[in-house]
């Protein structure tokens, strides 16, 4: 599941035609796990997923700072095919969200 469609990923990368949707799509996919990780919880599309969410730690329901850390990670990834770090943009969109865990 991602929490940001490919339409909205084209939209936000001023993409016309589906030429390279499968390339997006994988950007995509790793752009959402990378913000995954780094909040170090489970995400959700809504309130009532997170409700049936069984022995997670602290899931949220996506917000437009997860989202649009998302797409800055995914333009990213996307213009410098030969890097895979989390943008500082994105990170700071997403250090609010996270899960400190204790040392």
């Amino acid at each position: 599941m991602n929490l940001v469609t490919l339409e909205q990923a084209k939209e936000h990368l001023r993409v016309d035609g589906n030429d390279e949707d499968d390339l997006i799509q994988l950007k995509l996919d790793a752009a959402h796990e990378q913000a995954v990780q780094y909040l170090n919880r489970s995400v959700y599309d809504t309130q009532a997923e997170v409700d049936a969410a069984v022995d997670e730690d602290r899931p949220m329901v996506v917000n437009a700072s997860v989202k649009t850390a998302i797409l800055l990670t995914l333009g990213h990834l996307y213009a410098n095919r030969e890097t895979a770090d989390i943008p500082d943009g994105a990170r700071a969109l997403l250090t609010p969200w996270r899960i400190h865990w204790g040392v």
